[in-house]
């Protein structure tokens, strides 16, 4: 991660010509379907993120978020607004830190795909790690605040908060390497051994499942909004990937962040943790454990399955590239990182045992 991460990808910028849309058509889709909307409304792009094109929707006296499928060929099941939209809806009305959603357009001639509309969060999105400029406590009090929210989305149950039908129950895992595999063979460029080898390995070695839990699927320090000053998180963003699952995938995921280089994609490995305040991993996982009861047994594996499936995400925005719908100028870079997550996957595979 560099030093100007935060300026680079905070904020938002004009409008990509690629994502241009009839401001028009949203006007008036928005007076009709968004409680007290009035404009005029001036539209712009967010720097941040790689998938569903994100606009910040001003207007004189409220500002709003739209999130909306990118235009152009995807890949199956991928850039699920209208999945988002159905778990923030679920988890606003528990109290949970999400943006409050308003209103859900699955008519993809309005605007040329779906959307949906939510409300701005203000506060601080940090996006690296070892959090430049705090001083330790508060780095601890972040880190601590972090692991706080995951604990808390995995201790609602399903059924009780409507999402009971959000997915399936059982055979995360299997699904899950299933999917990765087919969507990185579907944007597959330049081949990349260690995929191969873990795309063998990895439905031969699943896991035992814990119940299922709504899992995130991109729960990581960048998609959350926390306070202007303190570590409160007040909002959970980018609910893409979310679905039911078991938690350890989720938490585990939030974990690769320690074994990962800082030169790599924004790791802490190599960090003098203790003198930044940032709790090791050790410590990360005896406090969830404390909140949740649950902890993992298994993290080679665990790291093995996230790193592929980062890898798989990195190749299926080098896919987005090649095919001209990529999200961010930064694409280009997050593509380039696939066969470096997949060496490193396939490296905790064999500790795993592989």
């Amino acid at each position: 991660m560099t030093e100007d991460a935060q300026s680079t990808f905070s904020g938002t910028r004009e409008v990509d010509p690629r994502h241009a849309l009839d401001e028009a058509a949203l006007e008036a889709w928005m007076a009709a379907h968004v409680d007290g909307y009035a404009g005029p409304l001036t539209l712009r792009q967010f720097k941040g993120g790689q998938s569903n094109p994100t606009y910040e929707v001003a207007t004189p006296g409220r500002t709003y978020v739209l999130r909306r499928k990118p235009p152009g060929v995807l890949l199956q099941s991928a850039h699920a607004v209208d999945r988002e939209f159905k778990v923030i809806s679920a988890l606003h009305a528990q109290g949970f830190p999400v943006a409050r959603p308003y209103a859900l357009c699955e008519d993809a001639e309005v605007i040329g795909s779906i959307f949906y509309v939510m409300e701005k969060v203000e506060g601080r999105v940090l996006w690296d790690l070892k959090l430049p400029g705090l001083e330790p406590a508060e780095r601890r009090a972040i880190y601590d605040a972090q692991v706080d929210t995951l604990a808390r989305l995995h201790g609602y149950e399903p059924d009780a908060i409507c999402l009971g039908d959000y997915g399936r129950h059982e055979g995360y895992f299997a699904r899950q390497v299933g999917r990765w595999t087919k969507q990185y063979r579907a944007s597959e460029i330049d081949l990349i051994p260690s995929m191969d080898r873990l795309i063998e390995y990895l439905p031969d070695s699943l896991p035992p499942e814990g119940p299922a839990r709504i899992v995130h699927g991109d729960f990581r320090l960048d998609n959350l909004i926390l306070a202007a000053r303190g570590p409160e998180v007040r909002a959970v963003l980018d609910w893409e990937l979310s679905t039911l699952g078991d938690a350890m995938a989720d938490f585990s995921y939030l974990l690769i962040a320690w074994v990962i280089p800082a030169s790599e994609r924004n790791g802490l490995l190599g960090a003098d943790l203790p003198a930044l305040g940032i709790p090791s991993i050790e410590q990360t996982v005896e406090r969830y454990a404390a909140i949740t009861g649950m902890r993992p047994d298994n993290l080679d594996w665990l790291f093995a399955y996230n790193l592929f499936r980062l890898a798989a995400i990195c190749q299926g925005i080098g896919g987005r590239v090649r095919d001209g719908t990529a999200a961010s100028a930064h694409a280009r870079a997050m593509a380039a990182q696939a066969p470096v997550l997949a060496d490193a996957a396939w490296g905790f595979a064999k500790r795993a045992g592989a």
